[in-house]
């Protein structure tokens, strides 16, 4: 697990490959990830944008931004938490992500939190010391 905290609030991951949507032929590789973002300041807040940049084992990078995440704009309150699941594919047996999310207080306060950077690592990946 994968975790850090800014601003008293907590987002950890959770990646998990997902051998049965992956496919070597086609060099196709899914992964699962499961997000929690924990409130433990005193302040409630909520989730407005995600800004992520994913990069594959051959180095290629790609940002995605959005509006929330799966749709939504949690509001938390102190010693709330979301919890969700997303997907990333990639062309190569492993890569990673890292992230931010942009926040809004209920005072009005606009602020960014970050995810942690976590891997992406597939049973098939055989890693090569030089």
């Amino acid at each position: 697990m994968y975790r850090t905290v800014t601003r008293q609030i907590e987002v950890t991951v959770e990646p998990n490959f997902l051998p049965e949507r992956s496919s070597a032929e086609r060099s196709q590789y899914f992964w699962s990830y499961t997000i929690v973002i924990t409130n433990s300041g005193r302040e409630t807040v909520q989730l407005k944008t995600r800004h992520w940049i994913i990069t594959d084992a051959s180095g290629r990078k790609q940002e995605v931004r959005g509006e929330g995440v799966i749709g939504k704009q949690p509001v938390l309150a102190p010693g709330e938490r979301f919890e969700y699941t997303s997907f990333v594919p990639l062309p190569t047996t492993s890569g990673f992500m890292t992230g931010r999310y942009q926040m809004v207080s209920k005072s009005g306060e606009r602020f960014e939190i970050d995810v942690p950077t976590f891997s992406l690592d597939s049973p098939d990946n055989k890693r090569v010391l030089n």
